[in-house]
């Protein structure tokens, strides 16, 4: 007997080609914890203890997850600095940047509804 896989974090990679547009903005966008980093992202590049301190629930490796996924699909940039310890810092692309919008729509709705 095998037991039911625990819940992604991330929106699936469906193979094949996306029709949906929301689909496809949410396989760009990530999981649940994207937009916890855009909130911070929007605030100027952060490092990666930033992010963490400011997004208090998310673990070190959903953190790293979620970083990954959105460099991977252009929203960031990763930046490495050659310091010991190594630096690293996250800035949003432009195509990040026009995600703000989103963010601000979601706010006003939790402002309204919740």
């Amino acid at each position: 007997m095998t037991t039911p896989a625990a819940p992604s974090s991330t929106v699936p990679k469906v193979p094949g080609v996306i029709e949906c547009s929301i689909e496809k903005t949410l396989d760009v966008i990530g999981g649940k914890w994207a937009f916890l980093v855009l909130r911070e992202l929007f605030c100027g590049t952060r490092r990666f203890g930033e992010l963490q301190r400011s997004i208090a629930s998310v673990s070190p490796r959903a953190l790293t997850s979620t970083l990954r996924h959105m460099e991977e699909k252009g929203v960031l940039i990763r930046t490495v600095f050659p310091t010991v310890p190594v630096t690293v810092e996250y800035t949003l692309t432009p195509k990040g940047e026009d995600l703000h919008q989103i963010v601000k729509e979601m706010k006003l709705w939790s402002a309204k509804w919740t």
